[in-house]
C-alpha cells in the first residue's frame, strides 16, 4: 500500500508542480520547433536522470532526519513551492536560445539535454526530493517516487507539447499557475500542521 501512495503523491505532486513552471514552457517552446514525439523521448530521458537523482538525494536526506521534522519541513516547502508557482516562471534568454538551436546533430539529444539542463536544481526536482525524503525508509517506496516523478512530469509537459503544436505560445499560463499554487498551499498547510502538531505531541 505504501508503494502505491508513494506512485500516487509523487505523481500528483510533480504533476502540480509543473503547470506553469519553466520547464513546462521549454516544453512548449521544443514543441514549435521538433516532433511532438521527439519531444516527449527527450523530456522522458530527462526526466528519468534527474529525477533518478533527486530520489537518490530523497533517501539520503530521509535517513538523516527524522520523520516528524520532514513532515514539517515538506510543508513548509509545498508552501514555498506554492509561492513560486504564484510568482510564476520565465524562460530566459539562454533558454530560448537553448530552445532554438538546432545545432545537434540528433534532435533527441537536442530535446534531452536542454532539458536535463533546464531541469537542474528547478522546482520539480526539488520537489521530488521533498516528496521522496517523507517516505525515505520505506521498501521500494524510492522506485515508486521516481516512477510516479517521472510520470507526473511527462504528463504535464505532454499537455504542453500537445498545446504548443495546437496553439503555439497561447496556454493560459496565469489561471494554470493560480491553480497549481492553490493545490500547493493546500497540501503545504496540512502537511505543516501535522508536522508541528507531532513535533509538540
Amino acid at each position: 500500500m505504501e508503494f502505491f501512495a508513494a506512485l500516487g503523491v509523487s505523481t500528483g505532486a510533480i504533476f502540480i508542480a509543473e503547470m506553469g513552471d519553466k520547464t513546462q514552457l521549454v516544453a512548449l517552446s521544443l514543441a514549435t520547433r521538433y516532433r511532438a514525439l521527439t519531444v516527449m523521448a527527450g523530456i522522458t530521458a530527462a526526466t528519468i536522470a534527474v529525477h533518478g537523482a533527486s530520489v537518490l538525494i530523497a533517501e539520503v536526506l530521509g535517513l538523516a532526519i527524522p520523520t516528524n521534522w520532514i513532515t514539517l519541513v515538506a510543508g513548509l516547502a509545498f508552501l514555498v513551492f506554492g509561492a513560486w508557482t504564484l510568482r510564476g516562471d520565465e524562460l530566459t534568454a539562454d533558454d530560448e536560445s537553448r530552445a532554438a538551436s538546432r545545432r545537434a546533430k540528433s534532435a533527441f539529444m537536442t530535446v534531452a539535454t536542454i532539458f536535463f539542463l533546464a531541469e537542474l536544481g528547478d522546482k520539480t526536482m526539488l520537489a521530488t526530493i521533498t516528496v521522496g525524503a517523507g517516505y525515505s525508509g520505506t521498501p521500494l517506496a524510492w522506485l515508486a517516487v521516481w516512477i510516479g516523478s517521472t510520470v507526473g512530469m511527462v504528463l504535464a509537459d505532454g499537455i504542453a507539447v500537445v498545446l504548443g503544436r495546437l496553439l503555439g505560445k497561447k496556454l493560459p499560463e496565469r489561471a494554470i499557475r493560480i491553480g497549481a499554487a492553490v493545490l500547493f498551499f493546500a497540501v503545504g498547510t496540512v502537511m505543516t500542521i501535522q508536522g508541528a502538531t507531532s513535533l509538540l505531541a
